[in-house]
């Protein structure tokens, strides 16, 4: 069963449409099935790895977003925001490196897989797929119901590559350097490498 056909019998059970909460609940049960087995389509390699490691950097204490209002997500490890059993991370808690990588697996597994999801198919070279993981884990998937570009899914960035248009998709990874409306010097400088990515010869 595909999401799309697992989020409509969810609707028709409530019969309402699902909040953005509800979907990233789902789309975290989901994660631990799809990390759990092979992806399919593409994978990311090591060029993903780095820029993410890079700029999310490894935290053993847990801390709040240093650019949203509310300080949410608490993260720990490698960006991540959810335990391995997909309970939400609190302040306080103390990670070892070793959980860390083993969270960051299923994390990178999972956007890898909404990726390939949000392709459908379209020609893509690995170092823009790279590119795009990379923002992903960062923006988040934004697989739901609406319109509104909240990640990767609804973003004119997916637009643009999907209508094979590579120089307006990379440009528009400048977009997302704002955390809560204020521009976040780290950002600016994540986006650039990987629009350098995504625009470079694989």
């Amino acid at each position: 069963m595909s999401d799309k056909a697992l989020f409509d019998v969810v609707r028709d059970i409530l019969k309402r449409q699902l909040t953005q909460a509800e979907v990233e609940r789902i789309n975290v049960a989901l994660g631990r099935t799809i990390a759990a087995a092979a992806v399919t389509g593409m994978k990311s390699t090591h060029r993903a790895t780095e820029i993410i490691h890079e700029f999310e950097g490894f935290r053993a204490q847990a801390y709040p977003d240093p650019g949203s209002r509310n300080g949410l997500p608490v993260t720990c490890g490698y960006g991540s925001t959810r335990h391995l059993d997909g309970r939400p991370i609190k302040l306080g808690e103390t990670w070892t490196r070793e959980y860390a990588a083993r969270v960051f697996a299923r994390d990178l597994a999972v956007f890898e897989q909404g990726v390939n999801t949000l392709l459908k198919g379209r020609p893509t070279t690995q170092n823009q797929f790279d590119a795009l993981v990379s923002l992903a884990y960062n923006i988040g998937l934004d697989i739901d119901d609406d319109a509104h570009a909240e990640g990767l899914g609804d973003s004119t960035l997916l637009k643009h590559h999907l209508a094979g248009d590579y120089a307006k998709a990379r440009a528009a990874f400048r977009s997302w350097r704002f955390n809560d409306g204020k521009e976040m010097p780290g950002l600016v400088r994540r986006r650039e490498a990987e629009a350098a990515l995504y625009g470079s010869a694989s």
